[in-house]
């Protein structure tokens, strides 16, 4: 007697099932429900609660399913997932029990025929969200000068053209108080504004984990994800902060590829360029670097003077030149830091009254930026590093292997990952005219000989004692 294809699939998961925990099983495999199996393309179709179990199957266990499948069906069989919520599960398990039942038989033709669209999540109408963006952090006010002339560029062209695969995902970064969290609010808000019926959100990366988290905790996960897979333009700022959260991790990997394999838009933002971002699976780190890797500097002295000025505008200060010019050089390239500044004067000119003089604005810079304690550059850096190991600046960025040049050099990056908030990419470029690569490894050769050499280990106290660091 033959065997019927759904006691084959029975045997298959009999097999699976001996082949994977118990706990594995109930998660993954148990949901699956055989629906049919067509002997002329000898292909098998099932059905899955959600895109989750799908995209988590195919991306873990599609080897094993594949000899079991090849095992128990034969070589040749090709299988299929259909998506069907629980309510339409259930009725499929009612015309299994009782196929003569006139009512139930009509209800499964009714959704026979609303499954012909090419997605049954394409024709879901999701409910309206709250975009989550900063009305006020607009493209209008955000100020183009050469540190983010790029970015600022290409983020406008993705807002005004949403539907275009190009630079998808954008990947910004950069240091603390550079716009990055302006510019891709600023995106979202140019997007919202030119297609209203687009989904779009942005959320940080803390947020994220904490709604994971919550979600995890109610039992609630795939809900968590189906939500998520609906956003047109999804926004996630600080995603630095996901470093070693592994179960957030791997969530936000089957959302990004679902988005991204239906043409979603994906921005990202983080304080380093994906290949620093530590404890992060490759499977992901790959993705981040697929679209655009876009960095964003500290504002230059014009930059600072510009947005200075605008802010001035904005708030209907009356401000001297020498004093925009003293702000502008003594900010620390912080937007951040000029809007405190400015804020800082605005009060003063309220409450006090009178004119806004340079005296004041000493004041409020040291109260702001904290202008006594300032972090090296690595102009300081290579000054102490060249006077100890008595070389020039140029031996530094030389291409030259003599081993007191590289020794200096690698000092020098070391020293600077240490003290300054640079990414690896730009600290060798201002050193060296390296790659982050060797930035990487000349720090990892320098922390191994501290640990082995205590004639090294004083050597770096000597340099770092003659560091002219402002207290």
């Amino acid at each position: 007697m033959a065997v019927s294809p759904k006691n084959q699939w029975d045997q298959f998961l009999q097999l699976i099932n001996e082949n994977v925990s118990e706990e594995v099983f109930a998660t993954w495999f148990k949901p699956i429900v055989f629906e049919s199996y067509n002997a002329s393309t000898l292909t098998l179709l099932v059905q899955v609660p959600s895109p989750f179990i799908y995209e988590y199957l195919e991306a873990h266990f599609v080897d094993l399913m594949g000899k079991c499948l090849h095992r128990v069906f034969g070589k040749t069989i090709r299988l299929n997932y259909r998506v069907v919520t629980d309510k339409e599960h259930n009725l499929a398990q009612n015309v299994a029990s009782d196929p003569t039942n006139a009512d139930v038989q009509e209800m499964e033709r009714q959704r026979m025929r609303a499954n012909q669209s090419p997605s049954a999540l394409d024709a879901a109408q999701p409910a309206p969200i709250d975009s989550q963006l900063n009305p006020h952090l607009t493209f209008e006010n955000y100020i183009e000068g050469d540190s983010n002339k790029l970015p600022r560029s290409v983020g406008m062209s993705i807002a005004e053209h949403p539907n275009k695969q190009q630079f998808n995902p954008m990947f910004i970064y950069g240091p603390s108080g550079c716009g990055k969290t302006h510019l891709i609010n600023a995106i979202g808000m140019r997007c919202k504004k030119l297609y209203p019926q687009k989904r779009i959100l942005y959320i940080s990366a803390r947020l994220f984990q904490v709604q994971f988290a919550s979600a995890t905790l109610q039992n609630k996960v795939n809900d968590f994800i189906l939500f998520y897979q609906t956003i047109d333009v999804l926004i996630v700022d600080d995603i630095q902060e996901w470093m070693g959260k592994t179960g957030t991790l791997n969530t936000f990997f089957h959302i990004f590829n679902h988005l991204f394999k239906n043409g979603k838009r994906i921005i990202l933002a983080s304080d380093r360029p994906p290949v620093e971002l530590k404890d992060m699976p490759e499977r992901l780190l790959t993705r981040f670097s697929c679209g655009l890797i876009a960095e964003l500097e500290k504002p230059n002295y014009e930059l600072c003077e510009d947005i200075l000025r605008n802010l001035i505008r904005r708030d209907g200060l009356q401000i001297p030149d020498d004093v925009i010019d003293y702000v502008a050089k003594n900010a620390d390239c912080s937007i951040r830091d000029l809007q405190g500044v400015v804020n800082g004067l605005l009060a003063y000119s309220i409450t006090y009254g009178g004119g806004i003089t340079l005296k004041l604005a000493e004041r409020c810079i040291k109260r702001a930026v904290k202008i006594d304690d300032k972090p090296l550059t690595v102009d300081d850096i290579l000054d102490a590093v060249c006077n100890h190991y008595h070389v020039t600046s140029a031996n530094i960025n030389s291409k030259s292997r003599k081993r007191d040049f590289v020794q200096a050099r690698q000092v020098s990056m070391y020293f600077a990952q240490k003290y300054t908030k640079m990414p690896a990419s730009r600290i060798g470029k201002l050193i060296g005219n390296r790659d982050h690569s060797t930035v990487i490894h000349s720090c990892s050769t320098v922390e191994r000989k501290l640990k082995t050499s205590k004639e090294f280990l004083q050597e770096m106290t000597e340099i770092e004692k003659a560091f002219k660091l402002k207290k």
